[in-house]
């Protein structure tokens, strides 16, 4: 670890690690709970009508609302909650008061075993949710120099991602382990999750109210203008951050449609659940050890050669996705006889996962070298928003492309991917000054 790093960003960076380690526990304990436990309203089971589409109202259909609900809040409240904290100048405070209201949905699950219930704890964590990610980001920002900005960006997704990845292996474990005994008291094994889930809240919590404070500029300087730019307010063009954060959107897309094609993939691959984990951690693994290194090589290097060069490998990464299996495919491959169509797809994850993070650090730290004073809560939340949003759509679409055929999710993903690469390189200048050798352009 680098011997100068910034005390306050690495707290922010485990706090973060340990949220995401709590969070990700719900995703794979919660559809389990309500499927097993949970106390299903009584119209499951009726088929509605909406206009000329007709379907009927599953057990999956309302897990797929508890999980979707989260994003969806999580992602459409962090402009206003990152306005709102550029306004008051008080990160801190909307950091710790999202925690909060995670930490009370992971409690509430408990206590509370109906649909509804579950449903508004669900919302409650969206909402922490969207206090907690803008805060975060904007603190991280104000707290590095225009030269550590990619690096400590990078340190944040690194550890964001080792939580988020972790948690559902442990998740697993903790469910299928219990019930414990504990001071004389049964705790069912969904009860334990829960409770990591809200030991994680606190934490984070303690760690945040222990060693985090707010910059000097931000309290001083709010800014009064936090409205959204869509157009480029010093030229033609979209604004950069703007632009950036469509990007980020198709980069999430590109990632999450592998998610909900488990079953499906595992069918046409001959494979067990163990192989779709592998690859399905490729990426997020590749995250881990790329994010950091490459952050810290876009402070020295320039922006914009990283951002170009992640979408560039995340087209063929992409693509080639959604032909493993076919019989071109498997012919290539007997040139090879130690790679058969598992490990290629493990191998092209790991790839999609470098390309990935190749874009998410450096974008960050281009929109906070962009970023007015007391402005980084509003502009850096558009591109996790983004994230946010391209994960909900690729989820929710790759289900939907899937039923023509297997690569069309895959290929539509390519194709927003070129044009995520033309709106970077027609809309998005570089901002690391000259020493690196590369132009910046002026904020």
């Amino acid at each position: 670890m680098d011997p100068d790093l910034d005390s306050r960003v690495l707290t922010l960076a485990l706090a973060r690690m340990v949220d995401a380690l709590a969070n990700s526990f719900l995703v794979v304990v919660l559809p389990l709970y309500i499927g097993q436990v949970v106390a299903l309203p009584a119209f499951v089971g009726t088929d509605v009508s909406v206009a000329s589409l007709q379907f009927t109202i599953t057990p999956e259909l309302l897990i797929g609302v508890v999980l979707s609900l989260f994003g969806f809040l999580n992602s459409f409240g962090q402009p206003f909650t990152g306005a709102f904290s550029d306004r008051s100048g008080k990160r801190k405070a909307f950091l710790l008061f999202g925690l909060a209201l995670v930490a009370v949905g992971s409690a509430g699950y408990i206590l509370l075993r109906d649909y509804v219930s579950i449903l508004v704890m669900r919302a409650l964590q969206g909402v922490g949710a969207a206090f907690t990610i803008p805060a975060t980001v904007a603190l991280v920002n104000e707290y590095s120099a225009s030269d550590e900005r990619g690096g400590n960006f990078g340190l944040y997704n690194t550890f964001r991602l080792l939580g988020f990845g972790t948690g559902p292996l442990v998740a697993g474990i903790v469910v299928s382990q219990g019930p414990y005994a504990v001071a004389g008291l049964d705790i069912s094994g969904f009860d334990a999750a829960f409770l990591v889930a809200v030991v994680g809240a606190v934490v984070s919590f303690a760690l945040v109210t222990a060693l985090i404070a707010d910059p000097e500029q931000t309290d001083a300087e709010a800014a009064e203008d936090i409205s959204i730019q869509m157009r480029n307010p010093d030229g033609p063009g979209l604004d950069p951050v703007f632009a950036l954060g469509i990007a980020t959107i198709v980069m999430a897309f590109s990632l999450a449609v592998f998610a909900p094609l488990a079953n499906v993939i595992n069918d046409r691959l001959g494979q067990g659940e163990f192989l779709y984990s592998v690859q399905f951690g490729a990426a997020v693994l590749a995250n881990v050890l790329f994010q950091y290194p490459l952050g810290q090589y876009s402070d020295r290097y320039g922006r914009r050669p990283f951002l170009l060069g992640g979408f560039v490998l995340l087209l063929p990464a992409t693509l080639a996705q959604g032909f493993v299996g076919t019989a071109p495919v498997a012919s290539l491959l007997s040139v090879v006889p130690v790679l058969d169509g598992s490990l290629l797809m493990v191998l092209l994850r790991f790839v999609q996962g470098i390309a990935i993070a190749a874009v998410f650090a450096p974008s960050l730290a281009l929109a906070g070298d962009l970023a007015k004073e007391g402005q980084s809560g509003s502009t850096l939340s558009l591109l996790t928003m983004g994230f946010g949003l391209g994960i909900a759509f690729g989820t929710l679409f790759s289900g939907i492309l899937v039923g023509f055929a297997f690569a069309v999710p895959f290929v539509v993903a390519t194709v927003a991917g070129v044009g995520a690469l033309c709106l970077v390189y027609t809309q998005v200048g570089e901002t690391v000054d000259e020493t690196a050798g590369i132009p910046a352009v002026s904020d």
